[in-house]
């Protein structure tokens, strides 16, 4: 047995209050590209870990995130006002702050101080990579993370939806023997097309997993030389070649996976110029046909992202790992789980206690290795979909 019923229902919670939904809480999580927020629409609705939430940038520039639910009657504030001290409802023009505080309430007599007594939740936002990051757990709050991939160009960023749990997404990286069957017509370096129950599993010479100080590293060595040494940067950021494919839990049964596409060449320090770039959105139906979720829905398996997608969502929103027949193969996926565990049970039993990857120095950079991948080859697959944002100005016809 993998995990029990029980393990299983605890690793895959998300919501405020169960030990995955406070582990998970303690960690910033990208919410959507720079192109969401512009003078035109300066509101955008977003969904993390449970929680319907605006994103908005106000007259004045600065960008807040507040529970989506207006503290007064319950209107959603996407529909808001921005004005040049925030955000005003729409319904009856309570005016909120960056910060949550509430600084008007229209309605009321001209002298009430009633708007002091009124606190909205509030979460801190901050730009990396080309998106924008929350942060929806306890103070202090950390710095946001940075990696070495950071002092690089961000060259693209795609965004995809999963139709499961976060945890079956990440899964999927931690993995590796699926790459030589599930993908062995779409990833074969020489331009070999196998097609058999084996596919080219046999060239893979050695799979390894660690646990480090930031998280799991995987080293895959094959046949023909290959080496490939991908770091999992705890618990949802992979840095595979020159992509950043990070996995942001929506709820206990949907996922956004956004990709970096990281360039080659230096540029000054990601925090010194910020700027939205190429954006791509895989369409919900792109990669399957039909209504509903499997078996009502049919994948198509003819590019490497599809076969992933159709391999993370049969299993089901949240897979049954209490059925499951693990096997040597699935070291990784096993040492990534029960390090969830490991790390939930610390932080409820551990006041204080800071799980793995997060770091208090703002200047500590997490180093992947990009030095020595981004020499060796381009990015592992492109970024798809379709484009809804260029950073190019726009040609007249």
């Amino acid at each position: 047995m993998f995990l029990t019923e029980e393990e299983n229902r605890k690793l895959i919670q998300v919501g405020a209050g169960t030990p995955g939904g406070e582990l998970l809480r303690r960690y910033w999580h990208p919410i959507a590209g720079l192109h969401e927020l512009t003078d035109d629409a300066p509101t955008a609705h977003v969904r993390l870990l449970g929680e319907d939430l605006v994103l908005f940038r106000d007259k004045a520039g600065r960008v807040g995130l507040l529970a989506d639910h207006c503290s007064h009657r319950g209107a959603s504030l996407l529909y808001g006002r921005v004005e040049e001290r925030g955000i005003a409802c729409a319904y009856h023009g309570w005016l909120y702050d960056t910060a949550g505080n509430c600084l008007e309430t229209p309605a009321e007599p001209a002298d009430s101080l009633f708007h002091l007594t009124v606190r909205h939740r509030a979460y801190p936002v901050e730009k990396i990579l080309g998106l924008y990051w929350a942060y929806l757990g306890p103070t202090p709050v950390p710095p946001i993370r940075v990696l070495d991939v950071a002092n690089y160009p961000v060259e693209a960023i795609m965004e995809m939806s999963f139709d499961a749990n976060w945890v079956q997404v990440v899964e999927n990286n931690m993995d590796g023997t699926h790459i030589g069957i599930l993908h062995q017509e779409t990833t074969t370096r020489n331009g070999a097309i196998r097609n058999s129950t084996r596919g080219v599993t046999d060239e893979l010479v050695s799979l390894d997993y660690e646990e480090v100080p930031f998280g799991i590293r995987r080293k895959m060595v094959t046949a023909d030389g290959y080496v490939e040494d991908d770091p999992l940067v705890f618990p949802n950021m992979l840095r595979r070649i020159t992509e950043l494919s990070i996995k942001a839990p929506v709820d206990d049964t949907h996922t956004r996976k956004f990709v970096v596409f990281v360039e080659r060449e230096r540029n000054g320090h990601v925090r010194e110029k910020q700027e939205a770039v190429d954006y791509y959105v895989m369409p919900p139906d792109e990669g399957k046909s039909g209504i509903g979720a499997y078996p009502d829905v049919h994948y198509r398996m003819d590019k490497l992202r599809y076969q992933d997608l159709m391999a993370i969502e049969s299993q089901g929103l949240i897979s049954p790992r209490h059925d499951w027949h693990p096997a040597t193969g699935d070291h990784g996926v096993a040492m990534f789980e029960r390090m969830i565990l490991r790390e939930m049970d610390r932080v409820q039993e551990q006041p204080g206690y800071d799980p793995v990857g997060v770091v208090r120095d703002a200047n500590v950079v997490i180093d992947t290795n990009y030095e020595f991948y981004r020499s060796v080859g381009g990015s592992t697959n492109g970024p798809q979909g379709v484009k809804v944002y260029s950073r190019r100005p726009s040609v007249p016809a």
